[in-house]
């Protein structure tokens, strides 16, 4: 941290917070962004459906991202922020808050953009987690290309699960829906599954089978094994949320059809926040965001703060001009 007061910090360094930090920077405003590098995408091999970027692994993406805004002055540091606070305004009216990490730094801002994330919650069966983002995988769009015609199973944890097997089956005619801890399908459901040749299996998944590296089976509470090369499942999305909150925000419920997916804070189109000066962007505020739309995300509230302190500058220029 080369000063003491910024423009605008940005907590949280990945494609939203560099979109971000890249829009202030060559708007010529001072920024900081602060990031843990603990990347949501990490586990997985390569990011997909980002125009111009297709297929680039995820820290590469990071990388080429830190270059460019570093490269028109924006600072990057690693750190954990812990907390963030509101400071009282200036004699003028002036905005700010500091900004605190977990070992004990601080820096002031005119201006926040929160960019912090999710974290995938995964269901309680011994060895998603260490195949996540390999061959345990929620999103057709991220995965499904590079798992066509291949063996697929669909972990049931709730009443989505008939839809996610209805949906995985355009990239393989090889599905099977583990019933799990789901509820039963309806009868409609079963027709469905049916229709488009979703096996269905009965009782609870114990733990995944794997050999030379590589996941093969699904093992039930019964001792069957049956093959598969990937599975799916319903990870419920939490939003890395500590830092908005200690600003008086508080993550609301995600629903989709339904059924709560997970936690979020909201904003406006822009990313503005019930906190004035406090702007978020990516997946801590839009739970189903792909890279390229976090990336957008950053650019819009990136120019909507840019915005607003254009606006304090003029409002402050005029007082000083008057006195």
């Amino acid at each position: 941290m080369k000063q003491q007061r910024y423009d605008v910090v940005i907590v949280g360094g990945g494609a939203a917070g560099l979109s971000g930090a890249l829009a202030l920077a060559r708007a010529r405003r001072s920024v900081l962004v602060i990031d843990a590098g603990e990347p949501r995408n990490a586990p997985a091999s390569h990011v997909h459906n980002y125009l111009g970027r297709e297929s680039t692994p995820p820290g590469e993406l990071l990388a080429i991202g830190r270059g460019e805004a570093a490269g028109y002055g924006a600072e990057i540091v690693e750190g954990r922020v812990a907390s963030a606070e509101r400071l009282p305004e200036s004699g003028e009216g002036e905005q700010g808050f500091r900004v605190v990490t977990e070992d004990g730094r601080s820096v002031e801002a005119r201006r926040l953009l929160v960019t912090t994330g999710l974290v995938d919650e995964l269901p309680p069966v011994p060895g998603l987690v260490a195949r996540w983002g390999r061959e345990v995988l929620h999103c057709p769009y991220c995965h499904g290309h590079e798992v066509a015609d291949r063996p697929i199973g669909v972990l049931s944890t709730g009443p989505l699960a008939v839809h996610q097997a209805l949906m995985w089956r355009q990239w393989s005619d090889d599905v099977t829906l583990f019933l799990h801890t789901g509820p039963e399908p309806t009868e409609e459901e079963y027709e469905q599954l049916a229709a488009r040749g979703v096996a269905v299996v009965d009782g609870e998944v114990a733990g995944l089978e794997v050999a030379d590296g590589r996941f093969t089976g699904v093992t039930l509470a019964s001792g069957r094994v049956v093959p598969r090369e990937a599975l799916v499942v319903q990870a419920r999305f939490t939003a890395r949320s500590a830092v908005l909150e200690s600003l008086g925000l508080k993550p609301v419920a995600q629903e989709m059809g339904g059924v709560v997916i997970g936690s979020y804070i909201p904003t406006d189109p822009t990313g503005a926040t019930e906190v004035p000066g406090v702007w978020a962007a990516g997946n801590v505020t839009r739970l189903t965001e792909q890279v390229i739309g976090a990336a957008a995300a950053g650019l819009m509230a990136g120019g909507a703060v840019n915005g607003d302190l254009i606006t304090e500058d003029t409002r402050l220029a005029v007082a000083a001009r008057r006195a």
